[in-house]
């Protein structure tokens, strides 16, 4: 026995000479990952706004799992289920579970239990189909590559008596263990309070500046409001608040035609499809100096789209041509005009026999990412660019009572969801309850209805996000899953 020990004590010496050896540094790990990086990154998806989100809230929490590994003496380590959609070149066959669209990308699943660098990133890199042999290239052996890649899917197994005899966990039976165990409302919660707390009161401060900086921006330019198209921690926000504010103070005749308008932070700079004022983040005063000045155009170019907008109605039968920025990807004015000039255009040239105002009442939104016309949930159309008017003509005829019925519900729906957000906030304490926009109304109508029969005395005073996952933000906020266990 004695001879027995001392051959797993050198094992054991052995493993961590093997790890050691392979070990890579966080600088090189992104490197690894950058084709994943390019397949996933949500700036690629802004066409999908649902896409977009998913893969934003994932990399935050794979940013996290990278974060931990590099932690001297971590060793606390959970698997996380990660969900990205990956955009695609070739649809090749894969034995991870995924699923392929209509547009480009596939939806891959996968677990991380992995506790060095070298191996999470060839996990990842595995489980999307993308190319791992770039990895030769740095500053890691040959010998150590091969061995890590081949760990990925073929595990050192020790045998069971060697984690008895040395009190070391066993990896495939916390793995085990944790996906028999469901991630659950309460204990998840229990887990990550103390964090969320801890975040949120260190945000406050900042919180009380973001407020103020907006209050005075607002109501220094006579805003209807200052909005952020993505969620950038409240340092950032204060950051392009403190932007703004300096441009006043420097060049305050070229924001003399802001009035009334909403200004969105955002990734480029201009004017959205819906009329607001755009300012890229990653623009300098010069830039956005530019978009103030180029207002009076822009006004007159809106002119133009509600015209073209109204033309459409009425070769329609009277509904309404409506966009609806949480449902539809972030467009210029530039953008939408040319989207809806080349469809009236389709429709003038067809001549279709619609009644005039036969369809009053009804709402309609143009996609240029869709091949075929629906009807949503709450009621409107959603009517591709690129479809056959004489398709058009009886998709609309054949579900014109069912979206009345809809866009009755949603009437209804709205104010059911407003109820029981202020129900549950008021019940839990919440200094804030809100949702992401990929969270559908009927979907956060269910959330709160469950919460409120559960007793949640952590939740006081916090920042609770309805999502799809389960994480805790820089700033404090909480995020639960819609349907939560």
């Amino acid at each position: 026995t004695f001879c027995y020990s001392i051959r797993l004590c050198l094992e054991k010496i052995l493993l961590q000479c093997i790890l050691q050896s392979r070990t890579l540094s966080g600088a090189d790990a992104i490197n690894a990952l950058r084709p994943f990086y390019f397949a996933v990154h949500p700036d690629f998806f802004g066409q999908h706004p649902k896409e977009r989100e998913v893969n934003e809230n994932s990399l935050k929490r794979l940013n996290g799992y990278l974060e931990n590994l590099q932690k001297p003496g971590f060793r606390s380590f959970k698997p996380t289920q990660l969900t990205f959609y990956v955009r695609e070149r070739e649809r090749n066959s894969s034995n991870v579970q995924e699923s392929f669209s209509a547009s480009g990308f596939r939806a891959v699943s996968f677990t991380l239990h992995t506790r060095d660098l070298l191996s999470t990133v060839l996990d990842i890199l595995n489980s999307c189909s993308l190319s791992t042999e770039h990895i030769q290239s740095l500053n890691v052996n040959s010998q150590s590559y091969k061995e890590a890649r081949s760990t990925v899917n073929r595990p050192i197994k020790w045998d069971k008596t060697y984690y008895s005899f040395t009190g070391f966990k066993d990896p495939e039976e916390e793995l085990e263990q944790a996906q028999r165990v469901e991630t659950t409302l309460i204990s998840w919660l229990d887990d990550n309070e103390a964090s969320a707390v801890k975040k949120l009161k260190k945000s406050l401060p900042l919180r009380k500046e973001l407020e103020r900086l907006k209050f005075e921006l607002s109501h220094q330019l006579q805003l209807s409001d200052i909005r952020w198209q993505r969620s950038w921690g409240i340092a950032h926000r204060c950051s392009q608040l403190h932007s703004l504010g300096r441009l006043v103070q420097q060049r305050p005749e070229v924001l003399k035609n802001v009035k009334g308008r909403t200004v969105v932070f955002t990734e480029r700079s201009g004017m959205s499809a819906a009329g607001h004022i755009m300012l890229g983040t990653m623009d300098v005063h010069h830039h956005w100096t530019k978009i103030f000045e180029r207002l009076p155009n822009y006004y007159k170019l809106q002119k133009r789209l509600l015209f073209l907008e109204d033309r459409i109605s009425q070769l329609l039968g009277g509904i309404q041509v409506i966009y609806i920025e949480e449902l539809q990807p972030l467009l210029t004015l530039e953008e939408y005009y040319e989207t809806l000039d080349s469809f009236y255009n389709k429709l003038r040239d067809s001549r279709l026999l619609f009644h005039p105002r036969s369809l009053r009442g009804l709402q309609m939104i143009l996609e240029s990412d869709r091949y075929a016309p629906s009807l949503h949930e709450f009621g409107h159309f959603m009517i591709p660019t690129v479809c056959d008017p004489a398709t058009l003509q009886w998709f609309i005829f054949a579900k014109a009572q069912e979206a009345r019925e809809n866009l009755k519900r949603k009437e209804e729906m709205m104010i059911s969801e407003k109820e029981l957000i202020d129900t549950s906030a008021e019940k839990f304490s919440l200094d804030r309850l809100y949702k992401e926009p990929s969270v559908s109304s009927a979907q956060m109508i269910d959330c709160c209805k469950r919460l409120l029969e559960e007793s949640l005395p952590y939740l006081q005073g916090m920042h609770l996000c309805i999502s799809h996952f389960y994480s805790v933000l820089q700033d404090g906020d909480l995020c639960i899953p819609w349907n939560w266990k």
